[in-house]
């Protein structure tokens, strides 16, 4: 199976992919230019299927242990090539700015400390979710697609909250905070934040390219609502 970047958040991708080496994404067998060749993903089991049947908490895991093996990978040697958090969420820094008590206003109030922290700075996926983590026969579950993000390793685990389907995501955030906390070795409140910061930033691109920003702001608003001292107020969008 070829990937051929068209842009630059793509050739991102490809060159991270290159360099995971096989190591909790799909292996890369050659590359030529803006292309890379990989093998070809199984169609089952996939991850989607599996919540779909009801063992969401096994996908979350897979989910989990994907994410922890890509965050593991040591001297790749293009740090400086990836994009750090703090130019990702633009968008929501300018949504945010007037801080009106829109979501939009909250959560960047949120995004803000966490990205100034620096805390667990890895080189990350960028898009963790049940159709970008596929099973490659004997290789098991792998990664692809990147964004070719650098940044604290929460992020990372944000992302599964939306996925695979509204129905799926709200009826069992509850749930997945305890499995993601407990795989990833993250802090309750820590991973909440990660939650309003993320979807706050997938409404305002759903918000500029006219699309139904519903899910992640009702995502958002269950996080925050989790919140020690909330921020729970914001029901706008």
């Amino acid at each position: 199976m070829a990937k051929i970047a068209t842009h630059d958040e793509e050739a991102r991708g490809n060159l991270l992919m290159e360099a995971w080496n096989g190591n909790g994404a799909a292996p890369v067998l050659g590359r030529v230019g803006n292309a890379i060749l990989m093998p070809r993903a199984e169609a089952t089991p996939n991850l989607t299927a599996m919540s779909d049947a009801g063992d969401d908490d096994g996908a979350v895991a897979i989910l989990c242990a994907t994410a922890s093996s890509l965050h593991a990978a040591h001297g790749l040697g293009i740090s400086e090539k990836m994009v750090p958090l703090e130019r990702w969420f633009d968008g929501l820094r300018m949504a945010g700015a007037a801080d009106d008590g829109s979501f939009f206003g909250t959560a960047w109030g949120i995004t803000a400390p966490l990205i100034a922290a620096r805390r667990d700075e890895v080189v990350l996926h960028g898009d963790i979710h049940h159709g970008n983590v596929l099973h490659f026969g004997t290789l098991g579950w792998r990664a692809i697609d990147p964004k070719g993000l650098i940044g604290d390793r929460a992020f990372d685990y944000a992302n599964l909250f939306c996925n695979p389907s509204p129905a799926i995501a709200e009826v069992r955030f509850e749930a997945r905070l305890a499995i993601v906390t407990g795989h990833a070795g993250l802090e309750r409140d820590r991973l909440l934040r990660w939650i309003v910061a993320w979807t706050g930033l997938s409404a305002v691109w759903f918000a500029e390219s006219g699309g139904d920003a519903s899910l992640p702001l009702a995502i958002g608003h269950r996080a925050l609502a989790k919140l020690d001292g909330g921020g729970a107020a914001a029901t706008s969008s």
